[in-house]
């Protein structure tokens, strides 16, 4: 039995080879395999590129000391004796909500200690929460601060047109809003310090070329789960390099969507809130821009807010923060070129480097080289992989991205193989936002867990439940949690690793396995936190 075996593996090992050996004789796989090579290897250099050259902005901006308050006027602003709290202007607060249980109390609350002038401050909670019991705790809670004097209105709408854009936009359409020099963004699990307006108003109001002021996001729940910390990684260099690099160079950068203060000039100049795209932030921000707009970014100043923490939620929150800019992109190119407003230089920045490289380039390129076209090759015999290509430059634009979070450098490896994973949902998202077909449009609020994880009494009808139901709930839990497109990939990278560890020259297989295991691990659903269902 034992020589039967060898003899069917050896010929099973056969004829693997036999058909490998037919694939690199093909006329058309391998000169395919060449051309997707290629077409990587051109897009890594472009995004290398980008990056070092972001870096090398980063640290003259940090030698020259090059800081918001040196390069524009600010001064702090102070009651005047003659016009009193006029001397302030007048802001709006927007704080739009959809069934935002966990979190309503900590925006609201948070708005409404703002330091500024209670008669110069009005505080707008858009509420299109579907769920009556969610309606009715956010007008309560508005109704409290109202009676401790705190000017608050309270806005619901009977549908949910336009989703965040169509609430802000019918936010400005109310009659005490013309009054309102100034908007203050707030999503809900966002809560800035009391200081807030103090450190942003003054950069509008002594400089009339600015239209908006966008601060840093910090993450309270960075350290709740492995997933929660790369996505801190991932973000922080997208704060303290591309958002700082933006506002150091074109005085251009993408919104936020939270956390930043508009010029209410700004916003009507650009044509105001459109809700085309899943980005309406982005689009706001490209159309003022156009028009002559200067924006700034405040990188010491912080505001609290929460990371998507469970894996679904993330998924759905990248496939609109990719899909939204490459549909954005589409629709606006011809706009930008042209534009006669602002310069040559800014409009090769926005459609090189802001759209192409940062927004789809990255998300493609990682994905479909290091997960695609690399395992493949590593299948045909004697293929050329380039080293500059496939370790070199991804390994200067990790450690670029890895000095962001100093704290989490150990944690490089399991960010790599997470980013790459999350690559193929957000190269999905590019490419139906670049079709405009699909789930262009979806737009599905991140759900935020706020204090939901913290330990509650357990109830006794949950105690006596029967094990049978309890083994059958825990059976559909885990098909919930099954994602297939990572199971697939998982598999596939699994054999081109096992194969580069029987037969290949060049290593490979130590980061295919990895990269296997990473899909797998995501593919089964054991990332992030998992939160009960309370139907349960």
């Amino acid at each position: 039995m034992e020589w039967v075996s060898k003899v069917a593996i050896s010929g099973a090992e056969e004829q693997l080879m036999l058909v490998l050996g037919q694939v690199k004789a093909s006329k058309v796989l391998v000169p395919l395999l060449d051309i997707s090579m290629a077409v990587c290897l051109i897009m890594s250099v472009m995004l290398f590129v980008e990056r070092v050259y972001m870096a090398i902005v980063i640290a003259i901006v940090k030698i020259s000391g090059r800081k918001p308050g040196t390069r524009y006027k600010f001064e702090p602003l102070q009651e005047d004796l003659e016009q009193g709290n006029l001397a302030f202007p007048m802001i709006l607060v927007q704080i739009p909500m959809f069934n935002e249980r966990e979190v309503y109390q900590l925006s609201i609350g948070a708005a409404c200690c703002l330091s500024w002038p209670s008669d110069r401050l009005i505080v707008q909670v858009l509420d299109d929460s579907t769920d009556p019991a969610i309606k009715t705790m956010v007008e309560t809670e508005c109704q409290r601060w109202a009676s401790k004097g705190v000017n608050i209105k309270y806005e619901i709408r009977d549908n949910r047109n336009g989703y965040k854009a169509g609430a802000l936009k019918e936010g400005l359409k109310r009659s005490y809003v013309k009054e309102c020099d100034h908007v203050a963004i707030f999503d809900a699990d966002f809560q800035p310090e009391p200081d807030f307006l103090h450190r942003t108003i003054p950069f509008l109001v002594h400089n009339p070329q600015i239209g908006l002021v966008q601060a840093r996001w910090k993450f309270v729940n960075a350290n709740e789960c492995l997933m929660t910390r790369i996505q801190e990684m991932s973000l922080n260099y997208h704060f303290t390099v591309e958002q700082e690099v933006g506002s150091s160079t074109y005085a251009f950068f993408g919104f936020n969507g939270t956390a930043g203060v508009w010029r209410m000039a700004a916003i009507e100049e650009a044509g105001g809130w459109k809700d085309r795209t899943t980005v309406e932030d982005m689009d706001l921000a490209i159309r003022a821009s156009l028009k002559g707009w200067k924006f700034v970014y405040i990188g010491t100043l912080q505001v609290k807010n929460e990371l998507p923490s469970t894996f679904k939620a993330y998924r759905y929150q990248q496939h609109r923060w990719s899909c939204g800019p490459a549909n954005l992109f589409r629709k606006m190119l011809l706009e930008i070129i042209r534009n006669e407003k602002v310069t040559l230089w800014t409009k090769v920045h926005v459609i090189y480097s802001f759209f192409l490289v940062r927004k789809i380039i990255a998300h493609i390129v990682t994905f479909v080289f290091y997960c695609v076209v690399l395992p493949a090759a590593v299948l045909v015999p004697d293929y050329y992989i380039p080293k500059w290509g496939a370790v070199y430059i991804p390994t200067i634009i990790t450690i670029l991205n890895a000095i962001s979070t100093p704290r989490s450098i150990h944690l490089v490896v399991f960010w790599i193989v997470f980013e790459n994973v999350m690559a193929l949902h957000r190269t999905k998202g590019t490419f139906i936002g670049l079709m405009e077909v699909g789930r262009v449009n979806e737009w599905i609020v991140t759900e935020k867990l706020g204090d939901a994880l913290k330990i509650k009494p357990v109830d006794d009808a949950v105690k006596a439940k029967p094990a049978a139901t309890t083994q059958q709930q825990r059976r559909f839990k885990f098909i919930d949690r099954l994602n297939l497109l990572e199971l697939g990939f998982g598999c596939y990278l699994l054999f081109c690793g096992c194969y580069d560890l029987i037969y290949g020259k060049y290593h490979f297989f130590i980061y295919l396995l990895l990269q296997a295991i990473a899909f797998f691990v995501m593919g089964f659903g054991y990332v992030g936190t998992f939160v009960p269902s309370s139907s349960n």
